[in-house]
C-alpha cells in the first residue's frame, strides 16, 4: 500500500493541508502515519472517501462536532443526519431573512403596511367534563395572545401560569421581536423550573402588524386567511416525530396511546428548552386561533374550519368551539384564544 503525503492527499480530497492539520489535531481525520523525525503526515488512499465527505459537509456549513457524528454513521443514518441539519439551517435562514426585513424597515423608517390594525379577541379556559382541575392558562391583550397547557400534576397550573406571566411581564415588543421572544422564553423556562412543573406554550407577540410566534409542545396556532385554514405550528410530540419519519400515519397517530407524549416542553430536561420561533405579518381580515390539545385533539379539522369561518366575532367562534368540545365529552382541559385583525 502506497501512502500519500499531505500535499497529494489534499489535492485528491479537495481539502487544504491547513484543514487536514486541523482535522488531525481535532481527531476527526488523523493520518495513518507520521514520520517521527520530520513530522510529515501520511494518509491511506482509503481515507479519501471520508475526507471528501468532510469537505462537502464543510461546504454546507456543518460544524465539526456534527461532522464527526455523521462520519460514524452508515449511509441511511448519515443521510438522515444531513437532512435534519439542512432542515434546521433552512428554518434558521428563513428566520434571519424575516429579521433582516424587519431591521431594514426599522432603519429606513418604512412600515410594511400603511393600514393601522386593531385586534379583537375572546378567550375560554375550562377544566372540561372529566377533570376537576384546570392546568391551562390563557392570555389575550393588544400585544400578546398566549395559551399554555401545564402537564398534569401538582404544579401543572402553576407552571402554565408562570410561563404566560413571563411573557406578560416582558412588556410590549419593539422592532426586536425575536430578541424579545428569546429573552422571554428563557425567563419563562426559569420560572417554570422554579415552580417544579412543566408546560407547553404557544404565543403571538405583536408589534403593529408584525407578529412574533413562539411555540413549545402541543398547544397550537392556526391562521384563517381568505377562508383557508393553516396550522402554523408543529407539535413537539413523539407521534409527530413518527409521522415525520414516515413510521406512523395521521390516522394511526390520532388514536395512538402515546399521542400526548411531549418531546419538548418548558421546564423539561437539564438544559434550556429549544422553542420554535417565527415572524409573521398580520393582514386585515386575519383570524388567529391558539388552543390547547383539549381543543385540537377533540375537534376534527373540518369542524374547526367551519367554526372559524362562520363565526362573525371572536366570541362567536370561542362559543362554538367550546360547544364542540363538550359535545365530544371534553375529556381534557380546553383552552383557546381567537383574535381578529381589523383595519381601522
Amino acid at each position: 500500500m502506497r501512502l500519500l503525503t499531505i500535499g497529494a492527499f489534499a489535492r485528491r480530497s479537495g481539502l487544504t493541508p491547513k484543514a487536514l492539520r486541523l482535522y488531525d489535531s481535532s481527531g476527526l481525520l488523523p493520518p495513518v502515519a507520521v514520520d517521527p523525525e520530520s513530522g510529515y503526515r501520511f494518509y491511506d488512499p482509503a481515507q479519501l472517501d471520508t475526507a471528501r465527505l468532510i469537505a462537502e459537509l464543510r461546504r454546507i456549513g456543518m460544524p465539526l462536532a456534527e461532522i464527526r457524528t455523521v462520519c460514524t454513521l452508515d449511509g441511511p443514518a448519515a443521510a438522515e443526519a444531513v437532512a435534519a441539519y439542512w432542515r434546521r439551517v433552512t428554518a434558521e435562514n428563513a428566520v434571519r431573512a424575516r429579521v433582516a426585513g424587519l431591521l431594514l424597515e426599522h432603519l429606513s423608517g418604512r412600515n410594511t403596511m400603511s393600514t393601522t390594525l386593531t385586534v379583537r379577541y375572546a378567550t375560554a379556559s375550562e377544566p372540561g367534563d372529566v377533570r376537576d382541575v384546570n392546568d391551562d392558562s390563557v392570555h389575550a391583550s393588544d400585544h400578546l395572545l398566549a395559551v399554555a397547557d401545564g402537564v398534569r400534576g401538582p404544579s401543572g397550573a402553576a407552571a402554565s401560569a408562570a410561563a404566560i406571566a413571563a411573557l406578560v411581564e416582558s412588556g410590549p415588543a419593539d422592532a426586536r421581536l425575536l430578541s424579545t421572544l428569546v429573552d422571554a422564553v428563557e425567563d419563562a423556562d426559569r420560572r417554570v423550573r422554579a415552580v417544579g412543573g412543566d408546560t407547553t406554550l404557544t404565543a403571538l407577540v405583536r408589534n403593529g402588524s408584525q407578529l412574533g410566534l413562539v411555540h413549545v409542545g402541543d398547544t397550537r396556532a392556526y391562521l384563517v386567511r381568505a377562508g383557508e385554514l393553516v396550522q402554523l405550528t408543529t407539535d413537539h410530540t413523539w407521534v409527530q416525530t413518527q409521522i415525520d419519519q414516515g413510521r406512523l400515519s395521521l390516522e394511526g397517530a390520532a388514536g395512538h396511546p402515546q399521542r400526548a407524549l411531549l418531546t419538548r416542553a418548558l421546564g423539561v430536561g437539564a438544559s434550556a428548552v429549544e422553542a420554535d420561533l417565527g415572524l409573521r405579518t398580520a393582514l386585515p381580515g386575519d383570524r388567529y386561533l391558539l388552543c390547547s390539545d383539549g381543543v385540537s385533539a377533540v375537534v376534527a379539522r373540518p369542524a374547526l374550519h367551519s367554526a372559524l369561518t362562520t363565526g362573525d366575532t371572536p366570541d362567536d367562534v370561542v362559543g362554538a368551539l367550546v360547544r364542540l368540545v363538550h359535545d365530544a365529552g371534553a375529556p381534557d382541559n380546553l383552552s383557546c384564544v381567537v383574535a381578529d385583525f381589523v383595519a381601522v
